[in-house]
């Protein structure tokens, strides 16, 4: 019995020791970000500033009141200010899942409770606690990740890891992460991130038709139109997957008809990326690994936006009126915003027309 106990304290004290240190990287990490930060305006008007840069936060600054004007995001600190960090990417997150099932772990964490993933601001860190995880059996997918939002507890700066990747991709991040200031379910993040995803794509179409040029909206649409098909691929096999893990056969049969079921989506996406003319837009994503983790940081990301997107068009694209019914949703418990969203889903879908001008004077929905 007394055996029993010290080996459970002991293991309490590991994983205790263990919280502490992820949490002081995470604190480190993020008070760094934050201290490299300058104001875009003294940037833009320092005299050293390169050119190249100067344009790059001169269009940031656009698509920044933009948000705010036009699609009703928070009218704040966020994202006026710029810090080159030097690296890649901000974060890396690790999503793990176990080898017969496509449920991603979960791990708990304070002010935003429990999520799919577990963000390092040093690589290697990352790296080292995803081998701590396969060590104990599970799949891993360390992730890149070149933005994060706050929730509005920090103004959020622009980073040199998402602005080199040129001015759509900022717009997406901006859009992407001030919603999440919006609307943040605490423990609910595929919730969360759907409805980032939903925000951040009807700010897309808003900002290329802003810009009043066709052809970049029609190559935008064209590069939808190939995310939703990659989307709609992955997800028609995670739910084989999951069908296959449900059943009641060996694991070694498991096994076997996991890695067909893996093999035939390979060949799946060679057959789409022919469709597409070759686009290799998404060669990466199976070139590195298929697995579990993988397939479900996918889903994470994708798989209510159907969901929102039916909202959407209930509110006839009304923004403020789709952030005051996705606080509503957001007060139900997970459960019942479940089920709410599903009715989305199987709602006659109305085809009201897109709003492209201001929809609230002040940058905040009432």
């Amino acid at each position: 019995m007394l055996k029993s106990v010290l080996a459970v304290t002991l293991a309490f004290l590991l994983e205790s020791c263990a919280n502490v240190a992820y949490y002081t990287q995470a604190v480190g990490g993020h008070l760094r970000v934050m201290q490299a930060a300058e104001p875009i305006p003294r940037i833009i008007h320092d005299p050293s500033t390169a050119p190249s840069l100067r344009k790059k936060l001169e269009k940031t600054a656009e698509i920044r009141e933009f948000a705010s004007r036009e699609l009703a995001l928070p009218e704040n600190g966020s994202y006026r200010s710029y810090a080159d960090l030097g690296r890649p990417y901000v974060v890396w997150n690790v999503f793990a899942a176990k080898e017969l099932s496509m449920d991603l772990e979960e791990w708990c964490l304070l002010f935003v409770g429990c999520v799919n993933y577990r963000g390092y601001y040093d690589r290697a860190a990352a790296e080292d606690f995803a081998r701590g995880l396969r060590a104990r059996g599970l799949e891993t997918y360390v992730a890149n990740i070149p933005a994060y939002s706050t929730l509005g507890f920090f103004d959020d700066p622009v980073l040199n890891t998402f602005l080199r990747f040129g001015e759509e991709e900022v717009a997406r991040t901006v859009f992407h992460e001030l919603a999440h200031q919006v609307v943040f379910v605490r423990g609910d993040s595929s919730f969360n991130e759907s409805f980032a995803t939903t925000v951040e794509t009807e700010g897309m179409r808003r900002w290329l038709a802003h810009q009043a040029d066709p052809a970049r909206f029609r190559e935008f649409e064209a590069r939808q139109q190939r995310k939703a098909r990659f989307k709609e691929l992955v997800t028609e096999y995670s739910d084989r997957l999951r069908e296959i893990y449900s059943c009641p056969w060996p694991e070694e049969e498991k096994r076997r008809a996991k890695q067909e079921t893996l093999d035939s989506l390979r060949l799946a996406y060679a057959r789409l990326k022919s469709s597409w003319g070759g686009a290799s837009g998404y060669d990466a994503f199976f070139d590195a690994g298929l697995n579990n983790a993988r397939l479900g940081s996918v889903g994470l990301y994708t798989k209510l936006v159907p969901a929102f997107e039916a909202l959407l068009e209930q509110v006839g694209h009304d923004l403020p009126a789709f952030y005051r019914r996705v606080e509503d949703l957001a007060h139900l418990d997970k459960e019942e915003r479940r089920a709410a969203l599903d009715l989305l889903l199987d709602a006659p879908r109305l085809n009201f027309p897109r709003q492209t001008s201001s929809v609230v004077g002040q940058g905040n929905y009432p």
